[in-house]
């Protein structure tokens, strides 16, 4: 009702449909003015003392899907442009690196106990642990049952080993890229002093966590030259070659955690479960540029929440005990607060990061050189918006003041609202116009009875 009085409510709802009916947009006050550069008169001016509550609303970016369905919608869209140009150039990169050899990786983590997986469980064997809990299941779950990812016997899982793992696991990626070269030295009959200058590794990964909360990875790695995308390998740096050269790499990889009497000496390695393919150039190669690019961007606007866990931070050991979680899953969260007041692993934050179970990296890294940025993404976006590039003969000036975020009840239902008929527009395009890229949508086509919707339906 308060809504529906204000006098400038239609500028309100253009104010959310702008920002694609974000959860929780960021209210900003203020103004802005643009000048000549030479002259230095004032070409045009914008205050929010004309807005409605003299506030302009913004989208709060946050990449969660638990968090803000539209803005992790665009981010998903961003991930997809960022991880698909490296394979097939665009965005600022050559169309060459389509041609260098390409493999899509996906490394696990070890074991750290046996837990219930989803179709046929571990068979039934006779006897039973330590613990007095059987050795095997022998059920069938489906892919979504609730035992998926839970432990036999919470007692003989490793919930520091897991914990120490997830901790650990971009300094296991650096060593892995690190290893890479030095495997790729002896494939090519290099010295390890010089591979750097003969070639270069270009990558980029996105994490994902496992229904048992542990995180792996999938990855695209690219040979280049030394100077970057544009530049073609050395000729003995095939497909072949990076491939063993990832394989031995990753088995080579082992890290020491910091001792502590708590939980004793720990060795850290990737698990032994490895996955490398060849990334092939046609659309209709079962590891396509497309198809790893919407695998890839999938992964980016979820968190440890997917897994079951929280997407916010725990602030006390009471709160833990609170959460409505699995078992297994405050037993992890658990583990994160306890280790967290061990002297060894002060570094390691893991109270602050107990939410992740531990983790503390980005859900998206590359290397520099593999292809074009967010921030480059978000300014084309923006220069599209505004029908243009800035001139390069202008100066603007803002002043800008926070002035709150997110939405009253009666404000969230419209942006609900709004957000949900953005999402069946985009839902008609890509079900109805051809094949291409049409009205930000693209087609996938079908093959034998398989619907490839690739690119995350975001379009060029």
């Amino acid at each position: 009702m308060r809504l529906g009085q204000i006098p400038d409510l239609s500028r309100w709802l253009e104010q959310i449909t702008a920002t694609g009916g974000c959860a929780r947009p960021v209210y900003l006050t203020g103004s802005s003015a643009t000048f000549d550069a030479v002259s230095g008169v004032m070409v045009r001016r914008y205050s929010t003392a004309e807005e409605p509550g003299e506030r302009l609303a913004l989208r709060c970016r946050n990449r969660r899907s638990s968090r803000c369905g539209p803005c992790s919608w665009l981010h998903q869209g961003d991930s997809w442009h960022l991880v698909h140009a490296g394979l097939a150039g665009g965005k600022g990169v050559p169309d060459v690196v389509g041609t260098h050899p390409l493999v899509f990786l996906t490394l696990t983590a070890p074991s750290f106990g046996r837990v219930h997986r989803a179709g046929r469980c571990h068979r039934q064997r006779p006897g039973t642990c330590g613990h007095g809990n059987p050795l095997g299941c022998g059920q069938v779950h489906p892919d979504s049952g609730l035992l998926v990812g839970q432990p036999l016997c919470a007692e003989c899982y490793d919930y520091p080993g897991h914990v120490l793992w997830n901790a650990h696991a971009g300094a296991l990626w650096k060593a892995f890229t690190d290893n890479l070269y030095h495997h790729l030295a002896a494939q090519g009959g290099v010295s390890r002093s010089r591979i750097r200058r003969v070639l270069r590794v270009s990558a980029v990964k996105v994490a994902e966590y496992q229904r048992r909360g542990v995180i792996h990875f999938h990855a695209v790695v690219r040979l280049d030259g030394p100077d970057g995308s544009a530049e073609e390998p050395p000729g003995w740096a095939t497909v072949a070659v990076l491939m063993d050269a990832v394989r031995t790499a990753v088995a080579a990889v082992s890290l020491a955690a910091p001792a502590s009497s708590t939980y004793g000496e720990r060795r850290l390695r990737f698990g032994t479960q490895m996955d490398v393919h060849e990334i092939g150039s046609g659309q209709d190669s079962p590891v396509s540029a497309d198809r790893v690019a919407a695998y890839v961007a999938k992964y980016t606007t979820k968190g440890a929440d997917s897994a079951g866990a929280v997407d916010r931070r725990v602030t006390s050991a009471a709160e833990i005990r609170a959460l409505r979680l699995s078992a297994h899953m405050r037993a992890l969260v658990g583990t994160c607060w306890r280790l967290g007041a061990v002297p060894e692993l002060a570094h390691l934050r893991l109270r602050a990061w107990a939410h992740t179970l531990g983790y503390r990296g980005h859900c998206l890294t590359k290397t520099r050189a593999y292809s074009t940025t967010y921030r480059r993404l978000r300014a084309e976006r923006g220069e599209h918006v505004r029908g243009g590039p800035v001139s390069g003969d202008e100066i603007t000036v803002g002043n800008w003041r926070f002035a709150g975020a997110g939405h009253r009840p009666g404000e969230a239902l419209i942006a609900e609202g709004i957000a949900a008929d953005l999402q069946r527009t985009r839902e008609i395009a890509r079900d109805h116009l051809p094949f291409g890229w049409v009205g930000g949508a693209r087609r996938g086509r079908r093959r034998a009875g398989v619907a490839l919707h690739t690119g995350a339906d975001h379009g060029g």
